[in-house]
């Protein structure tokens, strides 16, 4: 599909400001060892496949979306949390008129889930733009720590390494995080075992938010990086509508 691209007067990339928006419904348990870091009160175990409940599969009203549409679609633009790769300014989470901002909340020492869904995400946004080049100058990818008490230093390098052009956020404000984390219902829990080991739960999904700072869509864990850039292309069409 092609992309109207001429409201766009820059890509998003050296943008100050956006909403800190954390957004999943269910734990994924990862490993590490270290300090800790506080939890949100609304933490629970669960399976990385669990969906919210005000969630349906896309496709079923024919829109082609393989990712979830929670409905009325969540407001997740009113928190700015401090960028870390931008030191001393911050980053709120809405996508630039006709863009789309890619979310995700994790931590560094994520064993699996998150390099895994990072990997993904990097891979579908490669297939857009070998398919299109510059389609991806319209897309953001912001990450957001879970765990900053040891990601803070660290979070900017690693989440490039992933995606290139990626933002980092993070805070150690725990009131700010949950309150960025609340509107997209994220749930994360940071605690240290007796022997000194961190274990982190946290939601595992990937979020993607429009230019009106609304929730539009949500990848389960283990999306394929196809269907990623497929619903991504989709999301871009409808934008330049």
């Amino acid at each position: 599909m092609k992309h109207d691209r001429s409201r766009w007067s820059a890509p998003r990339r050296g943008r100050l400001v956006a909403i800190a928006s954390v957004a999943a419904i269910t734990l994924a348990a990862c490993g590490g060892s270290s300090d800790s870091t506080a939890s949100d009160d609304d933490a629970g175990a669960g399976s990385p496949d669990a969906t919210p409940d005000d969630a349906a599969p896309s496709d079923s009203d024919g829109s082609g979306l393989s990712g979830i549409v929670r409905s009325p679609a969540p407001a997740v633009g009113g928190t700015a949390l401090p960028s870390l790769t931008e030191p001393g300014t911050e980053v709120e989470f809405r996508a630039e008129p006709g863009g789309i901002e890619v979310v995700y909340f994790g931590f560094t020492n994520c064993p699996d889930v998150c390099p895994t869904t990072l990997s993904d995400l990097g891979a579908a946004l490669n297939r857009l733009e070998r398919d299109e080049p510059g389609i991806t100058d319209l897309i953001e990818t912001t990450m957001v720590t879970v765990d900053p008490g040891r990601d803070l230093d660290v979070l900017a390098p690693y989440v490039t390494s992933f995606v290139s052009d990626a933002v980092a956020l993070g805070t150690s404000d725990e009131a700010l995080l949950m309150e960025a984390a609340e509107p997209f219902g994220v749930s994360y829990d940071v605690r240290t075992l007796d022997d000194g080991t961190i274990e982190v739960d946290h939601s595992p999904f990937l979020y993607a938010v429009d230019d009106q700072g609304e929730l539009v869509l949500t990848w389960q864990f283990g999306a394929a990086p196809s269907d990623i850039a497929n619903d991504l292309d989709i999301l871009l069409e409808r934008e330049s509508a």
